[in-house]
């Protein structure tokens, strides 16, 4: 993936991808998914898949069967994916009092800005704000 602008795709993107709840926000998050897929740009981390299988087969009016969402957590294991070690959860704490954010946001900011993502997507930071080099972005806005 070298010379390209990596981008870290949060939880709530993955699952509007997967849930037609909201139109709107199912097809956005859709192509931007399939956009990152096809250029080699997709970045997650381990914390967003386990939230992405909690959510998804748990939480949601019509839950994913468990074995579709293991499916399509396998195929994202294709991405770059960061899985947080000791020094992570330090880091974590920084940014978490830093920027003023809760600590698993913070950890979705670590695991971006250890991939070198340029951008993350995500609808529960602010949109356009740089949180620790890397630019907040919602798809949705």
């Amino acid at each position: 993936m070298k010379g390209k602008s990596l981008q870290f795709i949060d939880t709530n993107i993955i699952i509007y991808a997967y849930n037609r709840t909201d139109e709107e926000k199912h097809n956005r998050a859709k192509a931007l998914m399939k956009e990152l897929w096809e250029e080699g740009q997709g970045c997650l981390s381990i914390q967003v898949l386990q939230e992405f299988y909690v959510n998804i087969t748990r939480k949601l009016s019509r839950p994913m069967p468990p074995e579709t969402a293991a499916q399509i957590i396998g195929d994202l294991g294709q991405w770059d994916l960061h899985v947080p070690e000791m020094v992570d959860v330090l880091e974590t704490i920084g940014i978490q009092k830093r920027n003023k954010i809760s600590f698993w946001d913070a950890m979705i900011v670590c695991s971006a800005k250890s991939l070198a993502c340029d951008i993350l997507w995500t609808e529960d930071l602010n949109n356009g704000q740089y949180c620790e080099g890397v630019k907040v972005q919602n798809p949705f806005l």
